[in-house]
């Protein structure tokens, strides 16, 4: 089983600014859609048997928004093999209760952040109470972390070192840095070390093929794969292209430096259910199992 922590519900073009989406053209060297279609995810699975977790995205600085219950309906079309998390913005009024809502009503089972992208920093005391419900709730937080195309999106905010002072405080907090925090991939290997509930996942990585290859030596050479998760960020990616991608690492030799094979596969088939403290989505779904 693959388990995708980073895909996409983005469902109509007006989720996002006309900046935005001007900006977006910067994300690969070809055009990337920004609409979500669920059947196009399923078949690019290249026939494996993948369990989803999906989000949408707040930011309203750079002009996003997808309302959370596009997320809930996009999980219950499809409930026996995607978890839906919320997505919070902390930075407009009436966000707590939209974290209570998402978790209650809407029945999501994680946060996304978006730290650049909506002008915040993760460690702001401002943010303690979302913190404080992730742990009492059990709910796994991904943030966005690295680089952006989005021209006004501080990336000061989203550096993987803030996430140090964070679990420091919240050490119970399950939690994910996107993209491995590209480029500053060092810094996310040295928070995700030192941390047991800190993870980082490979989503829209293996396009740049040099880049991670180096980012996975560090990973290899600090000893921290069983902290690295496989994601593919859909639409940007599918599932079939990432593991092809993670696959053909396996091929780079520079000079006596070498990925391991078996590395890249307990990566893409990592439990990362089982780490995020999250239940396979068959198990609660209607006709699922017991």
């Amino acid at each position: 089983m693959i388990v995708d922590v980073h895909a996409h519900c983005w469902p109509r073009p007006d989720c996002f600014s006309p900046a935005f989406q001007a900006d977006a053209r910067r994300m690969r060297l070809g055009p990337v859609d920004l609409v979500t279609r669920p059947d196009d995810y399923w078949n690019a699975t290249g026939g494996e048997d993948v369990v989803s977790i999906v989000f949408g995205g707040k930011a309203r600085l750079s002009g996003v928004w997808i309302d959370d219950q596009d997320v809930a309906d996009q999980v219950a079309r499809d409930p026996s093999r995607t978890i839906g998390f919320m997505s919070l913005d902390p930075t407009r009024p009436g966000w707590q209760d939209e974290m209570r809502d998402g978790r209650e009503r809407l029945g999501l089972k994680g946060i996304k952040l978006l730290p650049m992208y909506a002008g915040f920093y993760p460690q702001d005391e401002r943010l303690a109470p979302l913190w404080r419900y992730a742990a009492e709730h059990g709910l796994p937080v991904l943030l966005h972390t690295g680089t952006t195309f989005v021209s006004v999106a501080p990336i000061d905010c989203t550096l993987p070192r803030h996430l140090d002072a964070v679990a420091i405080k919240h050490p119970d907090v399950k939690i994910i840095l996107a993209h491995l925090g590209h480029p500053y991939e060092g810094e996310t290997v040295a928070v995700i070390r030192k941390h047991p509930n800190l993870f980082a996942d490979v989503s829209a990585l293996f396009y740049r093929p040099w880049q991670l290859f180096h980012s996975l030596m560090l990973v290899h050479e600090y000893n921290v794969w069983d902290k690295i998760l496989f994601g593919t960020d859909f639409p940007v990616t599918t599932v079939a292209e990432t593991v092809a991608g993670l696959r053909s690492l396996v091929e780079v030799r520079i000079d006596r430096f070498s990925l391991p094979a078996e590395q890249i596969e307990r990566l893409i088939y990592r439990d990362a259910l089982a780490l995020l403290g999250l239940e396979h989505p068959a198990t609660t779904a209607k006709g699922g199992r017991a």
